[in-house]
């Protein structure tokens, strides 16, 4: 493993509460329709010894005290199969796992920095540059992004490997991203 990498991709909340018909709090098509273009970039970022990260939403069951409880409904429950990544990347991520570029850690909040270790983990890496993909674009990417941004990552959005259940909500971050967080826009 080339250790000397500075880019990391995050894939945030791909999971089945977020993605599938079923799911508690899903996007649906649009999050379904990305599901290709999330394994494939994951894959390409593994094979170049870049970090592939996934932090996922964790919840517990009816916490009166965390502020999403009074703004959705309950989601990515923990050992629940809405928790559960969604399609091929459960088994792309079962497969790599126990690579040490590639690490599943849970997140509280919307922003994966918030509450969590990963901008020590980054910084022990090296890692400058960010690689934001999964759901929801105006949400969990787009909070996870401004943490980014005020923490001096460069960012990089991938607009195929993005989605929200909101499409006006989708269009105003992917704007966000370019004209107010400088982040490079890729497809």
């Amino acid at each position: 493993m080339n250790m000397a990498s500075h880019e990391a991709l995050l894939i945030i909340d791909y999971t089945n509460d977020f993605v599938a018909d079923k799911g508690a709090l899903t996007c649906g098509k649009p999050g379904q329709d990305i599901e290709p273009n999330i394994i494939k970039l994951a894959e390409n970022m593994r094979k170049n010894d870049d970090w592939v990260w996934l932090p996922t939403d964790l919840h517990i069951p009816f916490d009166q005290y965390h502020p999403e409880s009074k703004l959705f409904p309950a989601h990515n429950i923990q050992d629940t199969w809405g928790r559960e990544l969604y399609g091929e990347l459960k088994p792309w991520y079962e497969k790599h796992r126990g690579e040490d570029n590639i690490k599943q850690f849970p997140k509280t909040r919307y922003s994966a920095f918030a509450g969590t270790d990963l901008d020590i983990r980054l910084r022990e890496r090296d890692v400058d540059t960010l690689h934001l993909a999964g759901v929801c674009t105006d949400i969990c990417v787009l909070h996870t992004a401004i943490d980014a941004y005020n923490l001096n990552y460069k960012l990089v959005i991938h607009s195929s490997c993005v989605a929200s259940f909101n499409q006006t909500g989708h269009d105003w971050a992917m704007e966000h991203f370019e004209k107010v967080l400088g982040a490079k826009i890729v497809k």
